[in-house]
Protein backbone atom coordinates (compact mmCIF):
# COMPACT_ATOMS: atom_id res chain seq x y z
CA UNK A 1 0.00 0.00 0.00
CA UNK A 2 1.43 3.44 -0.82
CA UNK A 3 1.46 5.85 2.27
CA UNK A 4 0.67 9.43 1.06
CA UNK A 5 2.11 12.05 2.62
CA UNK A 6 -0.54 14.47 4.45
CA UNK A 7 0.21 18.27 4.26
CA UNK A 8 -1.52 20.43 6.49
CA UNK A 9 -0.96 23.77 4.99
CA UNK A 10 -2.29 26.87 7.06
CA UNK A 11 -4.30 29.75 6.21
CA UNK A 12 -1.17 31.08 5.80
CA UNK A 13 0.06 29.15 3.31
CA UNK A 14 -2.91 29.34 1.33
CA UNK A 15 -3.42 33.31 1.70
CA UNK A 16 0.63 33.33 0.39
CA UNK A 17 -0.30 30.35 -2.30
CA UNK A 18 -3.75 32.85 -3.58
CA UNK A 19 -1.74 35.53 -3.62
CA UNK A 20 0.78 34.37 -5.92
CA UNK A 21 -1.53 33.14 -8.66
CA UNK A 22 -3.54 36.65 -8.63
CA UNK A 23 0.53 38.44 -9.24
CA UNK A 24 1.06 35.25 -11.87
CA UNK A 25 -2.53 36.48 -13.62
CA UNK A 26 -1.67 39.96 -14.31
CA UNK A 27 -1.43 41.26 -17.72
CA UNK A 28 1.45 42.90 -19.25
CA UNK A 29 4.05 41.18 -18.08
CA UNK A 30 3.72 42.53 -14.89
CA UNK A 31 4.23 39.41 -12.91
CA UNK A 32 7.94 39.51 -13.46
CA UNK A 33 8.05 43.24 -11.67
CA UNK A 34 5.08 42.82 -8.52
CA UNK A 35 5.95 40.53 -5.76
CA UNK A 36 3.18 38.63 -4.28
CA UNK A 37 4.08 40.29 -0.92
CA UNK A 38 2.89 43.25 -2.42
CA UNK A 39 -0.45 42.07 -3.32
CA UNK A 40 -0.44 41.00 0.00
CA UNK A 41 0.63 44.01 1.77
CA UNK A 42 -2.01 45.49 -0.18
CA UNK A 43 -4.89 43.78 0.74
CA UNK A 44 -3.58 43.40 4.55
CA UNK A 45 -3.49 47.29 4.90
CA UNK A 46 -6.40 48.00 3.10
CA UNK A 47 -8.46 45.90 6.09
CA UNK A 48 -6.07 47.83 8.83
CA UNK A 49 -6.69 51.22 7.14
CA UNK A 50 -10.32 50.40 7.38
CA UNK A 51 -10.26 49.51 11.00
CA UNK A 52 -8.46 52.81 11.39
CA UNK A 53 -10.45 54.82 9.77
CA UNK A 54 -13.60 53.42 11.98
CA UNK A 55 -11.90 54.01 15.18
CA UNK A 56 -11.07 57.05 13.52
CA UNK A 57 -14.51 58.39 13.17
CA UNK A 58 -15.57 56.65 16.79
CA UNK A 59 -13.19 58.31 18.61
CA UNK A 60 -13.59 61.96 16.88
CA UNK A 61 -17.32 61.84 15.72
CA UNK A 62 -18.71 59.40 18.43
CA UNK A 63 -16.94 59.95 21.24
CA UNK A 64 -15.89 63.64 20.45
CA UNK A 65 -11.93 63.05 20.90
CA UNK A 66 -9.56 65.88 19.73
CA UNK A 67 -8.13 64.78 16.22
CA UNK A 68 -4.80 64.95 17.18
CA UNK A 69 -5.67 61.90 19.75
CA UNK A 70 -8.31 59.98 17.66
CA UNK A 71 -6.10 59.57 15.19
CA UNK A 72 -3.18 58.60 17.16
CA UNK A 73 -5.17 56.16 18.79
CA UNK A 74 -6.87 54.80 16.01
CA UNK A 75 -2.95 54.07 14.50
CA UNK A 76 -1.75 52.25 16.99
CA UNK A 77 -3.99 50.13 17.01
CA UNK A 78 -4.28 49.77 13.10
CA UNK A 79 -0.80 49.20 12.96
CA UNK A 80 -0.49 46.85 15.82
CA UNK A 81 -2.87 44.20 13.86
CA UNK A 82 -1.00 44.69 10.39
CA UNK A 83 1.98 44.03 12.10
CA UNK A 84 0.64 40.35 13.22
CA UNK A 85 -0.81 40.23 10.23
CA UNK A 86 1.92 40.93 7.84
CA UNK A 87 4.34 38.50 10.02
CA UNK A 88 1.95 35.91 10.17
CA UNK A 89 -0.10 35.99 6.66
CA UNK A 90 2.57 37.84 4.21
CA UNK A 91 6.02 37.43 5.00
CA UNK A 92 5.87 34.46 7.30
CA UNK A 93 8.60 35.77 9.42
CA UNK A 94 9.86 33.11 12.18
CA UNK A 95 12.23 35.40 12.95
CA UNK A 96 12.52 36.61 16.84
CA UNK A 97 9.10 38.91 17.28
CA UNK A 98 10.83 40.88 19.65
CA UNK A 99 13.31 42.38 17.74
CA UNK A 100 11.40 42.69 14.35
CA UNK A 101 8.78 44.72 16.84
CA UNK A 102 11.39 46.92 17.82
CA UNK A 103 12.56 47.61 14.68
CA UNK A 104 8.91 47.91 13.33
CA UNK A 105 8.35 50.58 16.06
CA UNK A 106 11.07 53.02 14.49
CA UNK A 107 9.63 52.21 11.08
CA UNK A 108 6.35 53.10 12.98
CA UNK A 109 7.19 56.30 14.47
CA UNK A 110 9.04 57.45 11.68
CA UNK A 111 5.78 56.94 9.66
CA UNK A 112 3.28 58.48 12.26
CA UNK A 113 5.92 61.99 12.79
CA UNK A 114 6.04 62.43 9.05
CA UNK A 115 3.17 61.19 7.42
CA UNK A 116 0.00 60.71 9.87
CA UNK A 117 0.89 64.21 12.33
CA UNK A 118 2.78 66.11 9.60
CA UNK A 119 0.75 65.21 6.07
CA UNK A 120 -2.59 63.91 7.83
CA UNK A 121 -2.82 66.85 10.56
CA UNK A 122 -0.94 69.35 8.17
CA UNK A 123 -3.36 68.93 5.63
CA UNK A 124 -6.67 68.96 8.32
CA UNK A 125 -5.09 72.20 9.79
CA UNK A 126 -5.06 73.94 6.23
CA UNK A 127 -8.92 73.18 6.08
CA UNK A 128 -9.12 69.92 4.34
CA UNK A 129 -11.69 67.47 5.95
CA UNK A 130 -9.78 65.30 8.47
CA UNK A 131 -11.22 61.96 6.65
CA UNK A 132 -9.51 63.52 3.01
CA UNK A 133 -6.40 64.60 5.09
CA UNK A 134 -6.44 61.13 6.25
CA UNK A 135 -6.32 58.96 3.13
CA UNK A 136 -3.69 61.58 1.05
CA UNK A 137 -1.30 60.31 4.04
CA UNK A 138 -2.31 56.75 4.15
CA UNK A 139 -1.35 56.79 0.45
CA UNK A 140 2.13 58.38 1.21
CA UNK A 141 2.64 55.95 4.10
CA UNK A 142 2.06 52.78 2.01
CA UNK A 143 4.39 53.16 -0.53
CA UNK A 144 6.81 53.88 2.86
CA UNK A 145 5.51 50.88 4.90
CA UNK A 146 5.73 48.16 2.30
CA UNK A 147 9.37 49.12 1.65
CA UNK A 148 10.55 49.31 5.12
CA UNK A 149 8.60 46.13 5.77
CA UNK A 150 9.92 44.16 2.58
CA UNK A 151 13.35 45.50 3.34
CA UNK A 152 13.91 46.15 6.98
CA UNK A 153 11.50 44.77 9.31
CA UNK A 154 11.14 41.34 7.69
CA UNK A 155 13.72 40.80 5.56
CA UNK A 156 15.09 37.62 5.11
CA UNK A 157 18.87 36.63 5.67
CA UNK A 158 20.65 35.58 2.36
CA UNK A 159 21.02 31.59 2.01
CA UNK A 160 24.34 30.36 2.40
CA UNK A 161 25.61 28.75 -0.45
CA UNK A 162 27.77 25.79 0.13
CA UNK A 163 30.33 24.30 -2.66
CA UNK A 164 30.14 20.48 -2.99
CA UNK A 165 33.32 19.32 -3.86
CA UNK A 166 33.66 15.89 -6.26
Amino acid sequence: MEHQASVTESVADRFTRWCEAVVARLPWGLDRYVPATFLGFALINTFTFGVDLLLLTFLRSGLGLAVWLSITLAYIVAFGLAFVLNRTFNFHSHAPMGKQAAVYVVVVLVNYLAFILGVGSGLAALGLQYHVARLVAGACEAVYMYSAMRWIVFRRKPAVVTAVRT
